[in-house]
């Protein structure tokens, strides 16, 4: 069942995010990193076909984390890159390229072989302590800190990458959140949910990772901005789910070198796809313009 689950999610996701890309991509530039662009944005009805297809695709993801660990789930949520391509393929009115194909090809059988030679299994009853937790969340938060400084000192193009990045890491942090919420209800029930915290979050994560992804769809074209967040919301999100909540994967020497090198296909699977015309092509509104500042960059 998590599988049918896990690919619906992703291709709510991707959908998404070629709305609210084409949105965000007409935002002034002045509200970049701030939260006047998400006003901005709110009152475009566009946008929020993006929002509700991303909203609905979290909501599948959470009923897939319900149903297994983070480090399976992920992998198939990677996926959601692939259905963007297509999506902004019909937007473009360009066919996949060689590499595309390709990629989705590499991601597609390195999630495969992941799945099978890591066969990841999560703790029925997982004991994190508060001091883990505090150090994992503190990790994660410092690490999208440094992306965002960094980001701030390169070009448009630059930023995007380093913001997407940032938005990629909060949004594992909210996938692993998302299960330990999930976990908490289902043994100590709707309010020692609410007191044990995972879910408050969950709901700070979201609204700061939706604010760097949109920043990042402003500054640079989706084939800059998309592929960072494929590539790095698995990598924090299985890294967390291990290290969080007890899930579990092989831990022989040759699984690990599989799924080590699994994770770099994937990586490099993701790249190939970003480098998609039929990305960049659809970039923003037809007649708005919005292409002039990011060529420029």
């Amino acid at each position: 069942m998590v599988f049918p689950v896990g690919v619906l999610a992703a291709l709510l996701l991707g959908v998404g995010y070629v709305f609210q890309q084409r949105v965000a991509a007409t935002a002034p530039l002045s509200e970049l990193l701030r939260f006047r662009l998400l006003f901005d944005l709110m009152h475009r009805p566009m946008w929020w076909v993006g929002i509700a297809f991303m909203v609905t695709g979290q909501l599948l993801s959470g009923y897939a984390l319900q149903l297994a660990t983070v480090a399976l789930v992920e992998p198939l949520l990677s996926t959601n890159l692939l259905f963007a391509l297509a999506v902004a393929a019909m937007f473009g009115g360009h066919r996949p390229s060689r590499a595309e194909v390709g990629g989705a090809v590499l991601l597609s059988c390195a999630l495969g072989v992941f799945i099978a030679v890591g066969h990841p299994r999560s703790s029925p009853s997982p004991d994190t302590h508060d001091l883990a937790i505090f150090l994992a969340v503190g990790a994660v938060v410092a690490a999208v800190t440094v992306c965002v400084v960094i980001g701030r000192r390169r070009g448009l193009v630059g930023e995007s990458i380093w913001l997407a990045t940032g938005a990629g890491l909060l949004f594992g942090l909210q996938d692993a959140a998302t299960r330990a919420a999930l976990v908490d209800y289902e043994h100590h029930g709707l309010v020692g949910m609410f007191v044990r915290g995972w879910v408050y979050v969950v709901l700070v994560v979201a609204v700061v990772g939706i604010l760097l992804s949109q920043s990042a769809f402003k500054a640079a074209r989706l084939d800059c901005s998309l592929p960072p967040i494929t590539a790095a919301e698995p990598i924090a999100g299985i890294a967390l789910g291990i290290g969080l909540l007890g899930d579990v994967v092989s831990v022989s020497i040759p699984g690990l070198a599989v799924e080590s090198a699994c994770l770099l296909a994937m990586v490099v699977g993701v790249a190939l796809i970003g480098r998609s015309p039929s990305l960049a092509a659809a970039c923003a509104e037809p007649g708005e313009g919005a292409d002039a500042p990011q060529q420029a960059a």
